[in-house]
């Protein structure tokens, strides 16, 4: 591996283990509200939780149909197993709903982030542009094809940056 290869490696080992130690750090300072319905969100999305409420669920209605002559039925007119399955659905879809809010805002900063890099990245395209521009130009080189002149604008960057400084994005 050559040496410009092996220090782009090292880099990305270096980006990715950041990124990892900066994920684990907001979960360890998320509120245990937040990491207690991530808990349950991430339990009831599975399909342990499906084949619990199966198991229950079917012995409730299989015990008050009288299917099981052992056991008497306790709710033969499934009203307390609508009204259970309702509060459970009420607090489950606020569990879920806290997960999401939480995912939905880690998403804009990623967002954000990834704008700014974005920025940044095409701030150094067009200054690296500009620098093959006068290179070619001392070496003699026509660059009068209208694909390379397009590339050294700024004005996309800078209309670019405008609406998202106007959008509150300076926040960063």
């Amino acid at each position: 591996m050559k040496a410009p290869d092996r220090e782009m490696a090292a880099a990305l080992r270096e980006n990715i283990a950041n990124l990892t130690a900066r994920q684990q750090a907001e979960a360890e300072k998320a509120p245990l509200s937040d990491r207690i319905a991530d808990r349950i969100t991430a339990f009831t999305g599975s399909m342990v939780f499906v084949a619990l409420h199966l198991v229950i669920f079917g012995s409730w209605i299989v015990i008050n149909l009288g299917w099981l002559p052992i056991v008497r039925p306790f709710d033969p007119s499934f009203v307390v197993l609508a009204m259970v399955a309702s509060v459970e659905a009420i607090f489950l879809s606020t569990f879920v709903l806290i997960s999401q809010n939480r995912m939905a805002a880690m998403a804009d900063r990623r967002a954000d982030l990834d704008l700014h890099v974005n920025l940044l990245t095409e701030h150094e395209l067009t200054k690296l542009a500009s620098i093959v521009s006068r290179i070619a130009e001392r070496l003699g080189v026509d660059v009068t094809d209208p694909s390379s002149r397009r590339s050294t604008r700024t004005s996309s960057r800078r209309r670019c940056s405008t609406r998202w400084t106007s959008a509150g994005a300076s926040r960063l």
